[in-house]
This record gives structure tokens, C-alpha cells and sequence, in this order.
């Protein structure tokens, strides 16, 4: 665990690219022979990251994602994500939306779980909407499935602009826009 928390670490800051196997063996404090047990290639490594950063995210919103079932739950997941971000001055960006950026043309098989992770996410918002839906909380006519694809849009967007500007104002922004289309929905 100690190898893969410093790839995360490294790979979240400097980059996958620039993230070296011996920068991760410098980091971990592991020998050569300790590393190559655990990792025999980057490539290896990267698929493990992906896989901890998902359960990151998926973990720290899932719970309340299944939960939604009303707009105030919106703005509350809204304010958590918000909050989580202002604490780093929007830097780093999403772990998953940063890792795709980097990887999704270049490993496929990290492309391939990325938007798995990402199917999940979308699919845990989508899940809350048709609740709300379903209660009479939105109008017949709202499609769950769309309006979670452009609340994740807003929201990666958010990260990236929060990201470039070190400022969560943006994020607050686009996520609030997307709300609003979404109480639109509202009967």
C-alpha cells in the first residue's frame, strides 16, 4: 500500500508522464526488488492508481448519491464537492478527470476503467434524479440520463476552471447553472 499511496501522491501532482518508477521507489522508501514484487511495469502501477482513485470518489459521494432524492440533496452533494475542493484552491482538478485527460489516449485499458468509473458516477446521479422523478419531485417528462450527463459535464468543467484559476468560484458556477436546468424540472 505504501508503493501505490506514493504513486497516487506523485501521479496526482507531477502527472502520470512524469511520474517515474524510481520517483515511486524514492518515495515509497522500497528497494528495486520490493517495487518490481508488487509493480513488474508502470503500466501495472497506473491500473492500480486508477483503481484506488475511483474508490475515492465513488466511495466518499456514493453514499451520498444513493441518498438523493430531492434538489436540496443536490446542492448539498454540490457544497460537499465545493468544499472538498476549496481546500486545495481547486488544484489537481477531479482525480478521475485528471487521469483521463492524461490517459484516455494513450492506455487504452486505463480508458477502458476510467469510463467504467465514470458510467458509475453518472449512473449513481442518474439513479437519484429518476427517484426524484419517480415521487413527483420532477416532471414526467425529465430524462434522468441526460441531465446527469450535463451535471457531470458542469461539474468536470468546474473542476477544470477551478483548477486553472486556484478559485472553486467557477465550479460553484457551473454546477449551480446545472441545478437550475435540472429544477427547471421541477413541477
Amino acid at each position: 500500500m505504501r508503493i501505490l499511496l506514493a504513486a497516487v501522491d506523485l501521479m496526482t501532482v507531477k502527472g502520470v508522464a512524469a511520474t517515474t518508477l524510481d520517483d515511486v521507489r524514492a518515495a515509497s522508501s522500497t528497494s528495486k526488488s520490493q517495487l518490481y514484487h508488487h509493480y513488474p511495469d508502470k503500466d501495472a502501477l497506473v491500473q492500480d492508481v486508477v483503481e484506488y482513485q475511483a474508490e475515492q470518489v465513488l466511495s466518499g459521494q456514493g453514499e451520498q448519491l444513493r441518498r438523493l432524492n430531492s434538489i436540496r440533496g443536490l446542492e448539498r452533494w454540490r457544497d460537499a464537492i465545493i468544499q472538498r475542493n476549496a481546500l486545495r484552491n481547486g488544484a489537481h482538478g477531479c482525480r478521475l478527470g485528471s487521469l483521463a485527460s492524461e490517459l484516455a489516449d494513450q492506455n487504452e485499458r486505463a480508458r477502458s476503467a476510467l469510463a467504467g468509473h465514470f458510467e458509475t458516477w453518472r449512473d449513481l446521479i442518474a439513479d437519484g434524479l429518476r427517484r426524484m422523478r419517480d415521487s413527483g419531485k420532477l416532471r414526467p417528462d425529465a430524462d434522468p440520463e441526460r441531465l446527469a450527463i450535463g451535471l457531470m459535464g458542469a461539474l468536470q468543467g468546474g473542476y477544470l476552471l477551478a483548477q486553472t484559476e486556484h478559485d472553486v468560484t467557477p465550479m460553484r458556477i457551473a454546477l449551480d447553472m446545472a441545478i437550475d436546468h435540472i429544477r427547471g424540472y421541477q413541477p
